[in-house]
Order: C-alpha cells, then sequence, then structure tokens
C-alpha cells in the first residue's frame, strides 16, 4: 500500500522514518571482507590496465555496458559475457555481484564512511517515478539501438568474436570526467539521496539484475528465534526494511537488497541466513496488499521531479562532447532533487534537509545560506549548460540539412545560421569542444576564410588531439598557403598518436619528398 506524503509533513526531507530499534548492533563481521572484496576488484582492474601498457594488447574492457557493442555491431567481447554470467549468477542467488563486486558500488560505500566519519548520515530519498529511471536508462542502452533497426528493416549484424583489444580505453572517459563520475556517484548523491543513491535512481545493470532478483531463490530469510529488534534494518545499506519484511514474509524480497549480508551478521539472535526461500514474483500479490511503503514527495512533485530530470538529461548527455550517458543521468538526478529541495525550501516556512534545518521561523540558518546558493549555482549551470548544448546542436542539424539542399541560396543561409549557433556555442561554453570547432572551421574553409579555418582547427586539436580530422584539414591549410614545413609536424603528431594509419604516413612521405624538392637546386 502506497502512503502519500501530508502536507503537514513536507517541511521535512526525508520524511521522517519512524523505524524504532531495540538494543545496539554488533559490529558486522562481513564489513571487512566486503570491503577487501571491492578493493580487490580495483586491483584486478589496475592489473588489467597494466597488461595492456606493457603488452598492447589485452583482454576487451570487463564492463557491463561493453554489451552495447554486442547489440549494436555484433562484437561478442568480454564486457558481454561477463554480463551475461552476472545476470544467470543473479538468477540463482540474488544481487550479490552489486553488493561485492561493483566498482560504483565502492564509490558508494566509501563516501558514506567518510560522511560518518564527519558525523553526516544521511537517510534515503524516496521516490516512486524516479525509480523508474534505471529502466529507461536500460531500454535506452540495450533494447532502443536493436529496435530502432528493427523499426528501420536492417538485419541484426553478425556475431564476430572480439574478445582481444589493442585500444583498451576507447569507451572509457578521460581523468578528469571520471573523477566527475566518482564525485557525483559516489559522496554528492549519497549525501543527497543516502546510500545507494545511484544505484537506486540511475544504475542500468541494476535494473537487469533488480529484475531478475525478483524471481531469484537465494533470500535472505527468517526463524523463529527473530524478536523483531529491528537492528537488520537499522544496519542496512541496502536502504531495506528487513525487519518488516521477515515479519510478513519470512524472508526479503525487496529487489533492491545487494545481499551485503551486513544485517546476516548483526542478528543479536543469529535468526537471519541466506537461502532457498520464496522468490517475490510468486508472492507478488501478498507483498502488494502488505508492503508498506512511504515516499518523500507528492504526486504532483513525482511529476514534476520526472519532467525536471527529462529535461536536465537533454542539458547533459554528451555536453561538450565528453558527458558520457551515465554521468549525464547521475547529474540529471541531482538536478532534478535540486529544484525539489529549492522548492520546498522557498514554500516552506521550516524546512529541514537531510536532519540539517536550513530554514526557521522564514528564515534561512547557516546551513541554509550554505546549502541553498549552491543548488542555486548548480540549477544554473544545468540551465547555462541546455543553452550550450542546444545551440551545438541546432548548428549541427542545420549544417546537415545544408549538406542535403540543392539550391545554393538556401544552402548558403543554413550554413550562415549553422555558423552562428556554433559560435554562440563555443563562446558561452566553459570547455572547448574539439568538434564544434572543426565544424566552425570547415565552414570558415569553405567561405574562404582559411586564416580563422587554421586557427580552428588548432582549437579542435587542443581540445581533443584524439580526433584524426582536423590534423588532416590543418595540414591540408598549411600545404595550400606553402608552409610545407609547418604541416610536417602535424602529420607526425599524427603518426605519433596513430602510428597504423596509411593516410597520414602517405601524406607525409609526399610532403617530405616536396620539401626536398623545394630546397633541391
Amino acid at each position: 500500500m502506497n502512503r502519500p506524503v501530508r502536507a503537514e509533513r513536507l517541511t521535512q526531507l526525508p520524511v521522517p522514518d519512524k523505524h524504532r530499534t531495540r538494543g545496539e548492533a554488533r559490529p558486522s563481521k562481513r564489513g571487512l571482507v566486503r570491503t577487501l572484496s571491492l578493493v580487490l576488484v580495483h586491483v584486478l582492474v589496475l592489473v588489467h590496465v597494466a597488461h595492456w601498457k606493457i603488452t598492447g594488447r589485452t583482454f576487451t574492457p570487463l564492463e557491463p555496458s561493453e554489451a552495447m557493442q554486442t547489440l549494436e555491431l555484433g562484437h561478442v567481447n568480454a564486457g558481454f559475457v561477463l554480463f551475461i554470467l552476472l545476470i544467470l549468477s543473479t538468477l540463482l542467488f540474488g544481487r550479490f555481484f552489486c553488493g561485492w563486486a561493483c566498482h560504483v558500488m565502492a564509490y558508494q560505500d566509501g563516501a558514506s564512511w567518510i560522511l560518518r566519519r564527519l558525523g553526516i548520515e544521511p537517510k534515503p530519498i524516496r521516490s516512486r517515478l524516479l525509480f523508474l529511471v534505471p529502466f529507461g536508462a536500460a531500454f535506452y542502452m540495450f533494447v532502443w539501438p536493436s529496435l530502432t533497426r528493427m523499426i528501420k528493416g536492417h538485419p541484426f549484424p553478425a556475431l564476430e568474436a572480439h574478445f582481444a583489444t589493442e585500444s583498451f580505453w576507447q569507451t572509457f572517459p578521460g581523468p578528469i570526467v571520471s573523477i566527475i563520475i566518482i564525485l557525483v556517484c559516489g559522496p554528492i548523491l549519497v549525501y543527497f539521496l543516502g546510500s545507494k543513491a545511484f544505484c537506486s535512481y540511475g544504475c542500468p545493470y541494476g535494473a537487469f539484475f533488480g529484475a531478475v532478483d525478483a524471481v531469484a531463490p537465494g533470500r535472505i530469510r527468517v526463524n523463529d528465534a527473530c524478536e523483531q529488534c529491528g537492528i537488520c534494518t537499522q544496519v542496512c545499506t541496502s536502504n531495506v526494511r528487513v525487519s518488516e519484511e521477515v515479519a510478513k514474509f519470512r524472508a526479503v524480497v525487496d529487489t533492491g537488497c545487494m545481499k551485503t549480508l551486513d544485517c546476516v551478521s548483526a542478528c543479536p539472535k543469529e535468526a537471519l541466513s541466506f537461502g532457498p526461500a520464496k522468490p517475490g514474483l510468486l508472492q507478488w500479490s501478498a507483498i502488494r496488499k502488505k508492503k508498506r511503503r512511504v515516499y518523500d514527495f507528492t504526486w504532483t512533485e513525482e511529476i514534476v521531479l520526472l519532467a525536471v530530470f527529462l529535461v536536465s538529461g537533454y542539458c547533459w548527455r554528451g555536453l561538450y562532447e565528453e558527458v558520457p550517458f551515465l554521468l549525464a543521468v547521475g547529474l540529471s538526478i541531482l538536478t532534478a532533487f535540486a529544484v525539489l529541495i529549492l522548492w520546498r525550501f522557498v514554500r516552506s516556512r521550516d524546512f529541514t534537509f537531510q536532519r540539517h534545518v536550513v530554514r526557521s521561523a522564514g528564515r534561512p540558518t547557516r546551513a541554509g545560506l550554505v546549502l541553498v546558493p549552491l543548488l542555486v549555482a548548480y540549477v544554473f549551470l544545468t540551465g547555462h549548460s541546455g543553452f550550450v548544448q542546444y545551440h551545438a546542436k541546432e548548428g549541427v542539424r542545420l549544417l546537415k540539412k545544408a549538406e542535403g539542399t540543392a539550391d545554393p541560396a538556401s544552402r548558403d543561409e543554413l550554413v550562415d545560421d549553422s555558423l552562428e549557433h556554433l559560435q554562440l556555442a563555443d563562446r558561452w561554453g566553459l570547455v572547448s569542444a574539439g568538434g564544434t570547432h572543426l565544424q566552425i572551421g570547415s565552414i570558415l574553409r569553405s567561405k574562404g576564410d582559411l586564416e580563422g579555418a587554421e586557427n580552428e582547427m588548432r582549437k579542435a586539436i587542443a581540445a581533443d588531439p584524439s580526433m584524426r580530422t582536423p590534423y588532416f584539414e590543418l595540414a591540408s591549410l598549411l600545404i595550400r598557403r606553402g608552409a610545407l614545413e609547418d604541416a610536417k609536424p602535424v602529420l607526425e603528431e599524427l603518426l605519433r598518436r596513430d602510428p597504423e594509419n596509411a593516410q597520414a604516413r602517405d601524406w607525409l612521405q609526399r610532403l617530405e619528398k616536396d620539401i626536398e624538392e623545394k630546397y633541391t637546386p
């Protein structure tokens, strides 16, 4: 049964939890073992990277997102095999991978540990609609590409084994973006939404594992020694109300249970254990009748949350050609909740967030004077990102439209409009985007502004040295104005980054011949 939040309780976020415990929780014996398990995962990642660096070739990344290449390109890789094995293991044992081997879980657990040491213990914030985000993300990543292929009548690509790669890091973000991902999915979301925040609201793999967990026989179960002390709920970092579930269903049926086993270890009566039990899906009717759910938002607020999330997704996805999909999901979740927190702050005479009083008797407290400006700045940053994103995307759209336009006058008008949008995106952007500079440079070259085109190509290379086209474009422009000696290091740098680039090697050989002939009497 779903219980909506009453108006008089809108002054506190999250809604106060009336759960009470009897007695003290004993330290979990599993905590250290699980920490070592998560550390071992990162050690193995480092070993994998080191093997690639030393040999120049290694297994494809053991990352579930690599399964997208299997569905889109037919490349059966190590990530796809791992994903299938994890789903099969979840089918039997439940979500053990999430609790014991996920690197994002490690960031969240580490963030929770640090925050506790600072005296901050965020409580989970519960939303009805945003719990659907992981399923939407999973659909977008793994179903949508195949669905669009079917709609267009294209056949599924033939499956080929791709278990080795020389470009191990090609599908991963750079160091700065990686640090931002760790901060957003770790301490930031954990502080605002509670432990396992990204697991609950953003993880597409968790959507698969959660769905499969519903039919898994492996569960936390209870025996008759249970005295309903509630300690199991207190220590659960998966935000599961363990004591209520075992009392009603004799086992934990919540698919959010990540099998950390902290509840098993902390139970003073040793009443909990892991073992076979009736799957949650087979108890669905009873669960709907008996399970008590408390949410933190009214339905109007839920709709606003989802709407802000979707708009924010447009603002963040692919911003500056750097923000990957899952980081955009995390940033959009943060934007949605930031808007709701600010709305509660404005409309409430007294408002408490995560047990910090931020507004009292109509006036902001010290905590409010810190929190509110930060949230306002972040929402403004999201809006600014949307402005830049719009002009960058519109510029690309108009340029593509111009390429398919036969009428010269209409084509020139579209190109001019495209250039205006792209230059606006570049002027207002906080980070230089290589693709934007490449497109601006190409337009300027077509208009005869060779000096401007050359400058844009240099900016494109500086912004994204991994791009190949700007090197060729810049070398071509330099050769065109007779600066052969300046073009040579451009091609040499491209070959240094991409030694197998036959076109660059051919260009360089011809250029060296031209330089030799130039200085030969």
